[in-house]
């Protein structure tokens, strides 16, 4: 009754391991907004919906137009490594080939990871042109199983890493302790204690005890040059000369050489 052209399949390798064999459900649920390809009437579209060689088709919405509504659900056996289904629409003729309207990829990571999707998805005409869009709903019923397959893995991750933080977070504490004997010897405080005090008795102890012994000791002894001065002070002696009275003696002696004479 109707030409559908080819639609190549995409196959991802990242695809999700154990969803072979299982039973993915696709609610089509109407088109918006849709390309309208009838000049005189208003157009009857149908969904296509293809996943590896299986396809589907919804009914003929009669005179559904640009808002056609369907309602109706297909059961795809879900194919390893094939993560997409190709949709297609289409214009329904009786006398002619039907009109191609517009096609589109809907992509399942959603569903397969999650268990349900609930989206609309763009069409393009065959020149790229925005035909519409097609709204879905997914059910995946065993995206849990799936999930649960792959949960250790991440804690093995998480597990691995944390035992190397905690490695290369040991060396620090070593260190430190490390630097603590070389001070004073307070074990108890940390290093940034036992620094301050250090620092601060080096200065007050070593420089006042360093001022108040070097000065005193020059003072003095420059003190005592200047009272051995004071042996100039004997130079006084010398006005001893003053006694030199005692030389008037001399008059008194020529007076006892008037005693001499008796000596004869």
């Amino acid at each position: 009754m109707y030409n559908q052209p080819s639609i190549s399949q995409t196959y991802h390798p990242m695809a999700n391991h154990g969803i072979h064999g299982n039973l993915l459900e696709v609610t089509v649920v109407g088109c918006n907004k849709l390309k309208d390809t009838e000049w005189f009437s208003r157009q009857d579209p149908y969904v296509c919906v293809e996943y590896g060689s299986n396809k589907f088709c919804t009914r003929v919405c009669t005179d559904g137009g640009k808002n056609p509504k369907f309602q109706e659900k297909f059961v795809f056996s879900l194919i390893e490594g094939l993560r997409e289904l190709n949709i297609i629409v289409w214009n329904s003729n009786t006398l002619t080939h039907d009109d191609f309207i517009g096609s589109g990829k809907v992509q399942l990571a959603k569903v397969l990871s999650c268990g349900y999707d609930d989206s609309s998805w763009p069409l393009r005409t065959k020149t790229g042109r925005h035909a519409g869009e097609v709204r879905l709903i997914m059910h995946y019923s065993n995206a849990n199983n799936s999930a649960n397959s792959y949960a250790p893995s991440a804690p093995t991750y998480g597990a691995s890493s944390a035992p190397y933080s905690s490695m290369y977070s040991a060396p620090p504490p070593a260190s430190s302790m490390s630097y603590l004997p070389t001070t004073s010897g307070a074990y108890s405080l940390p290093t940034t204690y036992s620094y301050p005090p250090n620092t601060n008795t080096y200065p007050p102890s070593a420089y006042p005890p360093n001022l108040s012994v070097y000065p005193p000791p020059p003072y003095p002894p420059q003190a005592t040059p200047y009272p051995p001065q004071t042996y100039g002070s004997h130079y006084p002696p010398e006005s001893v000369y003053p006694p030199q009275p005692y030389g008037s003696h001399y008059p008194s002696g020529t007076s006892y050489s008037g005693v001499y004479p008796p000596t004869y």
